[in-house]
């Protein structure tokens, strides 16, 4: 069979860990994606099973596959995407490393957001630093929220940020916990790792200031908000305020800037974060700042489509339309 030039170029990637909710949408955008083709997604609880029959949007024929870190070196992708709980992806690292050095590996847990050797992909703020690197550690969903709201004001804080997350019970993943459980939800909010967050811990590294956060689950299923309260190292007007998150994000078609508090329903299947509110206190030196986002989209999925485009070379949003929704 002779191929097109078009599917002839097409990179081969691979999903490990793709049972997750964050796996089925890398899925479908992989599957919009001019420049890729899924070549294994491994799961070993769907081992076996077809993709389509649990990811709406993807009709190919591929099935999951169980595949340990030997298989899936021996894969020889162009792309893999490590899709894994927080410390179980080194053993895969190395395996690559060994066997196939110049795959690309993207990493959506915590385990390389604090290396050195790794690049930090927050597109809109690190763009910059990317150098050719083939090892990126996607940001956490709360902490892409947490910089984007503070990084305009960072030159200009008296104090530490101070942030308030509630976020859909999604971000607990699938493995049963009070967290993810909807009947423990209901009307409810729950909050959890108060002091210490790992979010807390990459958002204050990457942005080189102390951040405080305090995360809660809530019932809905998907999205985030975190409000930031920023002290002010001098007064300041709500247009001084709004004029610099505009000329940070005006040119970012992933981040808009919004004049009311964004709402987290408006934002669920959306590839775009939201920041808005800009509330300052009479005396011009604190301000109040809101951002939303889709945790399994600019909050994970989305992000790491835009830094595996940077990485290949294909334009930013290649698969990825900012004017629709990710709703299959």
């Amino acid at each position: 069979m002779t191929l097109s030039n078009n599917e002839a170029q097409k990179k081969s990637i691979g999903i490990v860990g793709a049972r997750g909710h964050t796996g089925a949408e890398l899925i479908r955008l992989i599957a919009a994606h001019p420049s890729l083709e899924l070549a294994f997604v491994s799961s070993r609880e769907l081992d076996g099973q077809s993709v389509a029959d649990h990811v709406d949007g993807y009709s190919g024929e591929l099935r999951y596959a169980s595949l340990d870190a030997q298989a899936v070196a021996g894969q020889a992708a162009d792309v893999v995407i490590l899709a894994l709980p927080n410390g179980a992806a080194a053993s895969y690292v190395e395996a690559i490393d060994a066997a196939h050095p110049q795959t690309l590996i993207l990493d959506l847990s915590a385990d390389y957001r604090f290396d050195e050797r790794w690049y930090y992909g927050l597109p809109e703020l690190t763009r910059d630093k990317w150098h050719g690197q083939k090892r990126i550690s996607n940001p956490g969903c709360y902490a892409t929220a947490m910089q984007l709201s503070i990084a305009p004001l960072k030159d200009l804080l008296a104090a530490p940020p101070v942030c308030f997350g509630v976020s859909g019970y999604s971000g607990a993943g699938t493995t049963p916990s009070d967290k993810n459980d909807p009947e423990k939800l209901r009307d409810n909010l729950m909050p959890y790792a108060l002091t210490g967050h790992m979010h807390e811990k990459e958002a204050s590294r990457h942005l080189g200031v102390p951040v405080e956060f305090m995360p809660h689950v809530a019932p809905h299923f998907r999205g985030l908000t975190v409000t930031t309260n920023l002290y002010l190292s001098r007064k300041m007007t709500r247009e001084e305020v709004l004029q610099r998150f505009r000329n940070a994000y005006d040119a970012e078609p992933l981040v808009r800037v919004v004049d009311e508090a964004p709402w987290v329903s408006h934002i669920a299947h959306r590839h775009h974060a939201e920041i808005g509110g800009f509330a300052l206190s009479a005396d011009g030196k604190r301000v109040v700042i809101v951002a939303t986002l889709d945790n399994l989209l600019k909050g994970a999925a989305t992000q790491a489509m835009q830094n595996i485009n940077l990485a290949i070379g294909c334009a930013e949003l290649a698969g990825i339309d900012p004017e629709t929704t990710g709703r299959p």
